[in-house]
């Protein structure tokens, strides 16, 4: 049985944003993020549109601007794979570094493709993490199902949540175990250079056995739940038609990024 309490993003909280209808939030969460990438590079004035609409998102959602942001930093190490532009982006050198025959040019060009980069996967993140902390997931999945994502892709989604929680609960009892039987060598030298070595070499070990520990045990979770009837749908009960205020809302929140696409583009 697992013990394991998952950080569920989800947060119950009585909002405007949590009141609104799931298909709602998901159509214009995946709006925002088209929107934010189909705008090009250097459209700083689409970019501040789009970042004041998700910071009054994050405002009337009670989740706390402040902390929305501290979680959407973690974007930032994956942009880094778009560092190399800096260097390589078409355009006459700004600055060039050189050392015997070797020289590295930075180009402006470069340096506002990657700015571009960074700011619109950052503001893509905060409204998915808006959308997360605001809908429960079983919700999402079934605002799927009525907005017509096939019905595999939704099992998909449902069952890698899910087994997220068996990951979680295995990695949990196994660092328990490694940790009971732990037992630390006489000297303070040998405590601290004899430990890291053993939990290196304990963790490297511990990574396939948890892999194969967890497809285990997810295949007797799965072989239940077959055997309680499980063909692939989750069950619920049909979502209710939108409300007045979810359709004007719909409304009025494609066509602000619909304007906000037509801007960038215009304003190049």
């Amino acid at each position: 049985m697992a013990h394991f309490h998952f950080n569920d993003p989800y947060q119950p909280l009585e909002s405007p944003i949590h009141l609104l209808d799931p298909r709602v939030k998901l159509v214009l969460t995946m709006g925002f993020i088209v929107t934010a990438t189909l705008l090009p590079a250097g459209a700083w004035l689409a970019y501040g549109l789009l970042g004041i609409g998700v910071l009054l998102t994050e405002y009337f959602s009670g989740l706390g601007i402040w902390k929305v942001l501290r979680r959407s930093i973690i974007a930032l190490p994956f942009v880094l794979a778009a560092l190399p532009m800096v260097f390589t982006a078409p355009g006459p050198a700004w600055i060039t570094f050189s050392v015997g025959f070797w020289s590295l040019s930075v180009r402006m060009e470069g340096i506002v493709r990657f700015l571009s980069v960074l700011i619109k996967s950052w503001l893509s993140l905060q409204a998915a993490l808006v959308l997360v902390g605001t809908t429960s997931f079983p919700d999402l999945l079934a605002a799927m199902r009525a907005l017509g994502v096939p019905r595999f892709l939704v099992m998909t989604f449902g069952l890698m949540w899910r087994y997220l929680f068996l990951l979680a609960d295995e990695a949990l009892r196994m660092s328990r175990a490694r940790e009971a039987r732990s037992a630390a060598p006489g000297t303070a030298k040998a405590r601290v250079g004899g430990t890291l070595m053993w939990r290196a070499q304990v963790t490297g070990r511990m990574v396939g056995t948890l892999f194969l520990r967890t497809l285990e045990r997810g295949e007797r979770v799965y072989m239940a739940m077959v055997a309680r009837g499980y063909d692939g749908e989750v069950r619920t009960l049909s979502m209710p038609p939108l409300t007045q205020s979810d359709r004007v809302l719909l409304v009025v929140g494609s066509l602000f990024l619909i304007g906000v696409l037509f801007l960038g583009w215009v304003s190049q």
